[in-house]
């Protein structure tokens, strides 16, 4: 008997260049609130009968707004909403316990999660994000080549001296496997080129915990970390403005990162 194919849409975060729904919010002047009045006649769903939303932690922003212009509520409890993050989040989607998830391309053992349960995901882009990398404010490296990422990475690369810094050991941060970042550096950057295995002490496991400790003096001078451009900016600087300011994004290939 054919495994059963169940298909489920499956928002995906495309992480190519910059800008995504919160640029238009931003630049229009034109706020979520007022989106959600111009709606509230025309609502599609009510908080009872609204579909099972998870989310990564860089797009819970953009599914708070989904909802509220969905429903026409302006003030929705925190208490409504049911996320987890990404590879929970896709864990939960083919368990069959949400019904749509607004995250990052699957991972290859997400994928093979599904194939594994006899889901098959659908895919559907609906934002475009840049994906950035960051060095402590203090590093005098100001732009990388696509090349020398690859390379510091790949751990051919172990001295800042080698383009351009300081001399100094390289300390490469990442993500652990399946998250969200992870699987941007996978398939946007590394691509055919091998990542080599981090330290112990270099694999960390939020994105918000990378940007603490690049920012941080007393380690953080030799680091490099990567992350969503909106949450290394907008959303962090929520967070804590001041730890912020002690990081700077690095241009790549001469482009640097900007709405």
């Amino acid at each position: 008997m054919k495994n059963k194919k169940i298909l489920i849409t499956l928002l995906v975060f495309v992480l190519i260049t910059v800008g995504c729904v919160f640029a238009y919010f931003h630049f229009t002047g034109e706020s979520e609130n007022e989106v959600v009045v111009q709606n509230e006649k025309q609502a599609l769903f009510t908080l009872e009968n609204y579909p099972k939303v998870d989310a990564s932690l860089a797009t819970q922003p953009l599914t708070d707004a989904f909802a509220a212009a969905f429903t026409g509520e302006n003030n929705i409890s925190e208490s409504w909403y049911d996320y987890t993050n990404t590879h929970p989040a896709y864990l939960r989607l083919i368990d069959k316990e949400v019904d749509v998830i607004v995250v990052t391309e699957p991972s290859a053992d997400e994928l093979q999660y599904a194939k594994d349960k006899g889901v098959e995901l659908e895919v559907t882009p609906v934002v475009r994000e840049g994906f950035v990398f960051y060095v402590n404010s203090n590093n005098p490296v100001n732009n990388l080549s696509l090349s020398q990422i690859k390379k510091i990475y790949s751990g051919k690369t172990v001295n800042w001296n080698e383009v351009g810094g300081n001399a100094g050991v390289i300390r490469p941060f990442q993500r652990p496997a399946n998250s969200g970042s992870q699987t941007g550096m996978l398939s946007l950057v590394m691509k055919d080129t091998k990542l080599m295995t981090p330290l112990k002490e270099n694999l960390v496991e939020t994105m918000e915990s990378i940007i603490n400790l690049v920012a941080d003096y007393d380690n953080g001078e030799n680091a490099i970390g990567y992350s969503y451009y909106y949450y290394a900016t907008t959303i962090f600087e929520t967070i804590d403005e001041e730890i912020s300011n002690k990081i700077k994004l690095l241009a790549v290939d001469g482009v640097k990162p900007t709405n």
